[in-house]
């Protein structure tokens, strides 16, 4: 079949069947070469399915090292295919010189007067590439359009752009590195970056290999181009091998393996970090070492021992390779449905299926374990909200069980639906990086994890997959993963700590979950290095990658639709949302969004003239780790009260406004981080009206205001019994949380709870609190 993309380049797809057993013969080619092989050996109805894909010789790479990114043409195929990806290499970083980097093979010169084709020398740049730098963003931008400031990311939508077709197969494949996130995050940077780390490469392949075990189908497709009249039929598919036909056996001594002890000192210092409020969870890892004499031989063995929604091997050039079993989806989309299924909790294979039995519900009886999934889900949320249709975030699938060849681990399954005019990429970086690999507040988090891990993660915590032509994504986080060169694997594990870990049961967890990377690399190395003493070259193989579709599910907790009709209580209203660097925000937007209203989100610290830009008829203080004071907060309320702005408070919100009023704020004996809280509220006021005298609501805080300390014209209109801390020498054993504070006059109200939680889910509690404050805030405006 023929079609043209939408940048005008015509594509010729040829496709026939081939031989599954092919499939390995592939794996010992992308040994040699780059290409890449991705596969599922789980079946989960609703979440996975079986697939397997595979490439060898791609005929274009894409590669980024911060904001300079790259695209190589592998052969003359590629170069066909150069100019075209230059001018959206150049739209991207605003030049007008398209393509002007493009030099080198007789394809590429003859294609010259088509789009972005160059007219002048490459400027040192080499034959067969483009290379441009994408500026740093201005100010100005809010958390809404965080998606799309000028990033590396800036460059793949054009590339997506320009390739834009109906096919479900071609694509870039590849893998996605941690530190790009520190394009959108101003992270402090400790560890020093090696010279040769690349975060981001990925790979335009023309020969794909699609099994299909649903349908029983094998299709290798074939890809011809024809870029202003210069045509790719005919030419080689080949591409320069990687690394010499005998690697070596690799390190004669690996590095010292991670240090027990040391990680259980972390874990120490992230309990000092929840006690006071600085972190809800975080996930930081250390690093544990094998060797690899055949990464293909390892890949082929851990997909038998341990089957994962995500298995994968990527020769990325340049010596690295990337082979893993990753657990966890990180993003997939397909059309506009958006799903997610964050990863926490944990338990060990039991000795049998009745030890399996007894550690599954030891699991679902951990209230720890509990936890940590209400907190990734409740950001995983967040983040969707971001780009999603109000109303449309689900939690399809609640606490789900999954079992790997070492771990149990309990799962949730989330969807949304992608706001009209955002794509894929939105959805990619929205979720920059997973809860799961980083903690909550994510910010906060992520410094934590540079200021105590002992070398920058590369890969790890980062993403690999497909990014559809069509539109479709389909990516699963770097975990359980070996980056390979030069013979020596190195394994980064994590875990989930909270406030309740106990140091060495983490770093139990730690070793579990590396355990089966590093035994099946040991056997893998042994058989390797058996076969070299007699097997011969292996002859070049092909790959596919395609996106997977799951069937959603009838769901548990949602975000629940806005009531429709023309009464919404925020039609009307803009509300600004003030973001204290907080992974809960997005949600608490959604839910004002779904009453109607219009919401602008801004990171705290934005100059005062913005109110008086923006003219909100709210602002919302919301959540966040740390204290007021960390954040300006007094300051802001001093300038909402000098324009008689009415706001509204979430946790850290209504900290804010206690300590503002002339209060005081304590410490509990333990944070609250992800727990239920049964909520009294006690009449007369406004902001709780239609719902029950008692409720239960999410907890994450560890400072509070007690009721005797509230003033300053605040009523208390709900209250939570929390023991004292131990060193609290005066009073009664027990001291009442303000939960919930009002000043209709002054047009302040505030929760210490979470509206937007799950755990604040039942009975629309967080949509009926939303929906009091909007009302309060039309009556504050007509009157």
């Amino acid at each position: 079949m023929g079609f043209v993309t939408a940048g005008g380049v015509g594509v010729t797809r040829t496709a026939g069947p081939f031989d599954p057993d092919l499939l390995t013969g592939l794996a010992g080619q992308v040994d040699e070469r780059r290409g890449g092989v991705l596969s599922s050996g789980m079946e989960y109805p609703g979440r996975y399915s079986r697939w397997h894909i595979a490439y060898v010789d791609p005929c274009l790479e894409i590669t980024a090292a911060g904001r300079r990114i790259v695209a190589t043409a592998l052969n003359a195929r590629g170069q066909v295919l150069l100019p075209v990806i230059g001018a959206a290499l150049h739209r991207a970083a605003g030049t007008a010189a398209a393509g002007s980097a493009v030099a080198g093979s007789a394809a590429a010169d003859s294609a010259a007067a088509g789009p972005g084709a160059a007219d002048r020398p490459g400027h040192g740049v080499p034959p067969g590439q483009v290379e441009v730098v994408i500026p740093e963003p201005g100010a100005g931008f809010t958390e809404e359009q965080r998606s799309r400031r000028p990033t590396v990311f800036s460059a793949l939508r054009e590339i997506i752009a320009a390739f834009a077709a109906a096919d479900p197969h071609l694509g870039l494949y590849g893998a996605f590195g941690y530190d790009l996130s520190f394009q959108f995050e101003e992270i402090r940077l400790r560890l020093p970056r090696p010279g040769d780390q690349r975060d981001l490469v990925l790979h335009l392949p023309d020969e794909i290999y699609v099994l299909d075990r649903k349908r029983e189908t094998a299709t290798r497709y074939r890809y011809e181009f024809e870029v202003a009249g210069v045509s790719t039929v005919g030419l080689p598919r080949a591409t320069p091998g990687t690394r010499p036909a005998d690697p070596g056996p690799g390190p004669a001594e690996l590095p010292p393996q991670a240090d027990p002890d040391r990680y259980m000192s972390v874990v120490a210092q992230a309990r000092e970090r929840f006690a006071r409020g600085d972190l809800f969870e975080v996930v930081p890892g250390h690093t544990f070492y094998g060797r690899c004499a055949s990464p293909a031989e390892f890949y082929e063995r851990l997909r038998q021992r341990n089957p994962a929604p995500y298995e994968f091997m990527f020769n990325l050039g340049a010596g690295e390779y990337l082979v893993g079993a990753s657990p966890e989806m990180y993003v997939r989309v397909t059309g506009d449905r958006v799903e997610t299924c964050p990863i926490s909790g944990t338990i060990a294979r039991g000795e049998d299926t009745l030890g399996d039995a007894e550690n599954i519900r030891t699991l679902l009886n951990s209230a720890k374990e509990e936890s940590e999934l209400t907190m990734c889900t409740d950001v995983d949320r967040n983040d969707k909200s971001r780009v999603c249709v109000p109303g449309s975030v689900r939690v399809i699938g609640r606490r789900q069980i999954e079992m790997y060849s070492r771990v149990i681990h309990t799962v949730d399954h989330v969807e949304g639906r992608l706001r009209p005019g955002l794509d894929a990429l939105d959805a990619f970086l929205t979720h920059m990086w997973a809860v799961t690999v980083t903690g909550a507040p994510k910010t906060w988090a992520m410094q934590f994890i540079e200021d105590h891990e002992e070398s920058p993660r590369r890969w790890y915590g980062g993403a690999v997959g497909a990014l559809g032509f069509d539109g479709s994504m389909n990516t699963g986080l770097t975990l359980r993963t070996a980056h390979i060169t030069g013979g020596l694997a190195a394994v980064r594990a994590g875990a989930t700590l909270l406030f309740d870990s106990d140091p060495a049961a983490e770093q139990r967890e730690t070793q579990i979950k590396a355990r089966a990377l590093l035994e099946t690399l040991a056997e893998a190395d042994r058989a390797a290095q058996a076969r070299a003493q007699t097997a011969g070259p292996t002859e070049p193989a092909d790959q596919h990658g395609a996106a997977q579709s799951g069937a959603a599910q009838s769901g548990a907790a949602s975000s629940g639709a806005a009531v429709s009709g023309a009464a919404l209580p925020g039609a009307g209203l803009r509300v600004l949302l003030v973001d204290h660097q907080d992974s809960f925000v997005h949600t608490l937007g959604d839910y004002f969004r779904q009453q109607g209203a219009e919401v602008t989100t801004l990171r705290a610290g934005f100059a005062a003239a913005r109110l008086d830009e923006l003219a909100p008829d709210l602002v919302v203080l919301s959540p966040g780790p740390g204290r007021p004071s960390d954040f300006g907060c007094a300051e802001l309320l001093d300038e909402l009260d000098a324009r008689r702005l009415p706001a509204f408070g979430v946790c850290l919100g209504l900290q804010a406004m206690a300590e503002h009023a002339g209060g005081k704020l304590s410490l509990l004996p333990e944070p609250a981080h992800g727990k239920p809280g049964l909520v009294r509220a006690h009449g007369g006021g406004r902001l709780l009206a239609g719902l029950p005298a008692e409720f239960t609501a999410a907890r994450y805080h560890s400072l509070y205001a007690a009721v005797g300390d509230v003033g300053g014209g605040f009523a208390v209109t709900a209250t939570l019994s929390v023991a004292r801390r131990p060193e609290a020498q005066a009073g009664p054993p027990e001291a009442d949380v303000a939960m919930a504070i009002e000043n209709t006059e002054a047009g302040r109200w505030a929760v210490q709870f979470h509206p937007e939680s799950i755990l604040t889910a039942g009975g629309r509690t967080g949509h009926q609190v939303i929906a009091n404050v909007l009302t309060l805030c039309q009556h504050r405006r007509r009157a």
